[in-house]
């Protein structure tokens, strides 16, 4: 492709529209889990919130732009800041990426948290698998048992931060997922050899 202004405009058209994809496709991949516990109306605000922000967009512009904005969900509300990282790191391509983050708190609260761990690191860089797998891991962990107050994504968030903090580096997706299902099999959870957890 040629490197003149047409050339990086489809470069960059292109890369939005694999990011909408990836995020339709992720949507998919969700289909079976709970309903979100955050209504679809404050999730219409949060995104008509961010018409002002120019996306792509950082963690940092969106807190910066609407941190103090309030999601009310099922138990609790939460500042947009509270969900979204602080971070140049974390990129949002659409402000539909934004409400996607949102729209499940604690899996938002666990990443703000292993995403900002990451930033303190010098040269580490959490990218879009590892991110991907670490964000899937918790949704796995969510879809276990309902009633437990989402105990495995806090006991899992700790130790990837503290593993990082400790070792200095990311865990890999494979030692999250085994410490996952480890979490899982010692509190009664059964995770069969061909789910995602059980590695």
């Amino acid at each position: 492709m040629a490197d003149n202004k047409s050339g990086r405009d489809k470069q960059a058209d292109d890369e939005e529209r694999r990011q909408r994809e990836r995020a339709i496709e992720t949507e998919l991949e969700r289909g079976d889990e709970p309903e979100p516990p955050v209504d679809e109306a404050n999730l219409d605000d949060v995104e008509s919130d961010l018409e002002a922000v120019s996306f792509p967009a950082t963690g940092a512009d969106v807190v910066a732009a609407i941190g103090d904005r309030e999601v009310d969900a099922t138990d609790e509300s939460y500042a947009v800041a509270e969900l979204v990282p602080d971070s140049d790191a974390e990129t949002f391509a659409a402000p539909t990426d934004v409400r996607i983050r949102v729209q499940r708190p604690t899996i938002a609260t666990a990443m703000k948290r292993v995403v900002e761990a990451t930033d303190r690191l010098s040269g580490a860089d959490l990218g879009r698998s590892q991110r991907d797998a670490y964000e899937k891991t918790f949704r796995e962990l969510a879809a276990i048992d309902a009633d437990d107050d989402d105990e495995g994504i806090r006991v899992i968030r700790d130790w990837i931060v503290e593993q990082i903090r400790e070792k200095e580096k990311l865990p890999g997706s494979r030692a999250v997922r085994r410490e996952a299902a480890d979490f899982c099999r010692s509190n009664g959870y059964e995770v069969r050899d061909d789910e995602w957890l059980g590695v």
